[in-house]
């Protein structure tokens, strides 16, 4: 699946179960590991598992490849490796305290957020 097509993918598979202050970054010139990190916060441990669940599902659902999901057994932060974009699914608090946008930040990516995307973000912000 290309880039473009699989950041569609997940923005949409984490807009459908109401992510929060949903950010892309790009990275590819920081590392050759990934050209994509996508940050978003879930409100309790529930919903950053079904965030992490529901962009695996989509991902594999289109042909795409999940190399591997972790910290769901907590659910405090769940990262979904994807190969091309790693997707970090975090509560505030946590989020917060590893400022991960500060490491990975350097490029936002603009993207289209749906109606519930952006009222979630703009409701974040607040």
């Amino acid at each position: 699946m290309d880039l473009r097509k699989l950041q569609r993918v997940v923005i949409d598979a984490l807009e459908d179960v109401k992510g929060q202050d949903i950010r892309v970054f790009n990275t590819t010139e920081l590392t050759d590991l990934f050209d994509r990190v996508v940050v978003v916060s879930g409100t309790s441990n529930r919903q950053t598992r079904a965030l992490a669940s529901n962009v695996r599902e989509r991902v594999k659902e289109l042909g795409g490849h999940v190399i591997s999901v972790e910290g769901e057994e907590t659910g405090e932060w769940v990262l979904v490796d994807l190969g091309d974009i790693v997707v970090h699914v975090m509560q505030p608090a946590i989020r917060s305290y590893y400022n991960l946008e500060e490491l990975w930040g350097g490029k936002p990516v603009r993207v289209k957020l749906g109606a519930t995307g952006a009222a979630a973000t703009a409701a974040a912000r607040r």
